[in-house]
């Protein structure tokens, strides 16, 4: 909230990295700061494999999504796009 405060023209966004219990906790604390943008990935694909935990991966854009559309932030998603889009990383990265 203080960036937010301090630069009140700039947007300000998160990346996070959370385990799967505890990731809305993260992104409510940063909607609180006033934080309305939020980086996600396809799966949750990606992250810093120097954590050595669960904090590995990144949010699951797949996850983010409906979180805040039912808190009426998000517009409507091409929901068939993000879906080909999901079976395309899932080659790419299982393979």
């Amino acid at each position: 909230s203080s960036l937010i405060d301090i630069l009140p023209h700039k947007q300000i966004g998160l990346h996070l990295h959370a385990k799967a219990a505890d990731w809305r906790k993260k992104v409510k604390a940063g909607l609180r700061a006033g934080c309305r943008r939020f980086d996600g990935a396809l799966l949750g694909i990606g992250g810093c494999p120097m954590a050595g935990d669960e904090l590995v991966g990144n949010l699951n854009s797949s996850l983010l999504i409906p979180f805040f559309q039912g808190l009426d932030i998000l517009g409507p998603i091409k929901k068939e796009a993000l879906a080909e889009s999901e079976a395309i990383a899932k080659k790419i990265f299982t393979a």
